[in-house]
């Protein structure tokens, strides 16, 4: 854990951290997979953590990409094998809309980092990372697409695939900000927060997570379903 940080923005970013288990929950219908292989990685990547396995930013080949790597095969193998897509289409895409309001206390919390000398100002809402916007208008997008269903079909898709590409934006810039041989950003002031507990469930399980609804969402836009 990062020494002499607020207690308030660890307790934020872990909330953020259950409302994402808990809506994922709700969305599969508590699919058994789905709780404990959330609950099973969340401990994996926690524990290595704790212990400080990933401060060592040295190492050949370099740790961090563990942190993504799994997730995203994850929802490679989801949406190339027959059984992940049944189970992709049995997703309430509603909920999952739902869920990118995670992203207005991670990025209050990166903010914070950011004062608190954790991340550079790269990867806030003051420089280059946008992905709040998608944060606040989940709300309107699902209350006017599913509840009012006055939202296109073309502006929800393209929500969407807005919301994806200003989520691949912050993690590009999140990974160019770590300590490492390719390293381009925050170099006076590094992305050390995502190294340590419990920031690193950003990179390893909120963010897949919020990428994968997305494309969820998209996919069953695009079928007509």
């Amino acid at each position: 854990m990062i020494p002499n940080l607020p207690l308030f923005i660890s307790i934020t970013f872990l909330a953020a951290v259950a409302y994402t288990y808990l809506v994922t929950m709700q969305a599969s219908n508590n699919h058994k997979a789905v709780r404990w292989g959330s609950l099973l990685w969340l401990l994996a990547i926690a524990v290595p953590t704790l212990y400080g396995f990933f401060l060592d930013t040295s190492t050949a080949p370099p740790r961090m990409p563990i942190l993504l790597a799994p997730a995203l095969i994850a929802i490679l193998i989801a949406f190339n094998t027959q059984k992940g897509r049944v189970f992709i289409d049995s997703l309430d895409i509603k909920l999952l809309t739902w869920l990118s309001l995670v992203r207005i206390p991670v990025e209050i919390c990166l903010f914070w980092l950011f004062l608190e000398g954790q991340v550079p100002e790269v990867m806030t809402f003051e420089g280059r990372n946008w992905d709040i916007l998608a944060g606040a208008t989940a709300p309107i997008v699902a209350y006017f697409y599913f509840n009012r269903k006055t939202l296109s079909k073309k502006l929800f898709l393209a929500w969407n695939v807005i919301g994806v590409l200003l989520l691949v934006n912050i993690i590009v810039h999140a990974v160019l900000s770590v300590p490492s041989p390719i390293q381009q950003f925050g170099l006076e002031q590094p992305n050390m927060a995502i190294l340590h507990f419990p920031f690193v469930w950003l990179a390893s399980y909120v963010a897949p997570i919020v990428l994968f609804s997305h494309f969820v969402i998209i996919r069953r836009l695009i079928r007509g379903n």
